[in-house]
């Protein structure tokens, strides 16, 4: 069925029912419906070609994420479940989405190359961006619509975002391990050219100068975001006996009670832990970890719905969007913290 049979069946014309097709104003309500019934009776489905050539977009939406795929699919439950997220925004909103991996070995210049020259999607998602990533820049520069699932490493005034505070989150985890009584307290970091990596790091030693303890660089472990990083940083900093060690994420932190297990210590008894972001294995660890929760599937969903809402021109950018976070309290960190306990961080 064509348009034209539509209009033929409804007795209006054809200009009309693309109106209706593409949500667009001058159409009266009781004509709109008439159109619609019609539609829905004959399960009518608009070509995708032909629609893009009347609203001038694709219905696309992109994900660009310069990881390699073991990266993406390994001990790292974090991007499956923002990808869960921004799917089910995209079937929502009856869209379709495009996702982008970086290929082994690629340069970051190869893979912004790749993705940036790409006109089919309306606009991008992307995360992982690092402070000298060539994508940032060529999206910027080529006035792409596009929206970070963090803070933008810079240009954060112009640039589209949806984060949390991890600066503040990261200033109450230390807060919570010096009222236990910790004091020689550790951190093996996320990725510190990326923007998350560095306001956690930020975080930790706000806190530690909020507590009136100093600040030794040894016990500061540059990391990644990965268990072999949580376990090789472990290894590093067990010789220099901290009590308590702030961990860039919750796999890192998986890796650290390895190495601390191994080591014949426990934890919290010997050193406590606290991960970061509450994945899946944070409660399946042993002991169970002490972490910091956001829905990283809720960030998804938000990024796809702005992305959606500034494609079709239903706000404007630039436009920044803070989600709330919470310290949960397990037995990592406190051997009394039998039920979790939560505390809601403001934003």
């Amino acid at each position: 069925m064509k348009l034209e049979d539509i209009a033929k069946k409804v007795g209006v014309s054809r200009s009309t029912v693309s109106r209706v097709i593409n949500n667009q104003p001058y159409v009266g309500e009781r004509t709109r419906q008439r159109v619609m019934k019609v539609i829905e009776q004959e399960q009518f489905q608009p070509d995708p070609a032909a629609r893009a050539l009347v609203t001038g977009r694709t219905e696309i939406i992109g994900v660009a994420i310069p990881q390699v795929s073991n990266v993406f699919f390994g001990d790292n439950s974090y991007f499956p479940m923002l990808m869960q997220g921004i799917a089910e925004t995209t079937i929502k909103r009856d869209y379709a989405m495009l996702l982008w991996l970086a290929h082994s070995h690629e340069e970051r210049d190869g893979f912004s190359e790749r993705v940036s020259k790409n006109r089919q999607p309306d606009g991008l998602i992307i995360a992982s961006v690092t402070e000298i990533d060539p994508l940032f820049s060529r999206l910027i520069n080529m006035k792409r619509t596009f929206v970070m699932v963090e803070t933008p490493p810079r240009f954060d005034e112009i640039v589209n975002y949806v984060t949390i505070d991890n600066v503040r989150a990261s200033e109450l985890v230390v807060e919570h391990l010096v009222s236990l009584g910790y004091r020689r307290i550790a951190t093996i970091t996320g990725q510190l050219n990326i923007r998350d990596g560095a306001d956690r790091l930020k975080g930790y030693k706000n806190g530690l100068e909020k507590a009136g303890l100093p600040l030794d660089p040894t016990l500061i472990y540059p990391g990644q975001f990965s268990r072999d990083f949580g376990y090789e940083g472990m290894k590093h900093l067990l010789p220099l006996k901290p009590d308590a060690v702030v961990c860039g994420g919750d796999t890192v932190a998986i890796g650290a009670i390895e190495a601390i297990q191994e080591s014949g210590l426990r934890v919290p008894d010997d050193v406590a832990i606290v991960g970061f972001d509450d994945l899946d294995v944070a409660i399946q660890s042993d002991p169970p970890l002490t972490t910091i929760r956001h829905s990283v599937q809720r960030v998804g969903e938000v990024a796809a719905q702005l992305l959606i809402d500034l494609i079709e021109g239903k706000v404007q950018p630039p436009h920044h969007i803070v989600l709330p976070t919470e310290l949960v309290v397990r037995q990592s960190s406190d051997p009394n913290a039998f039920k979790e306990v939560m505390y809601p961080i403001g934003i």
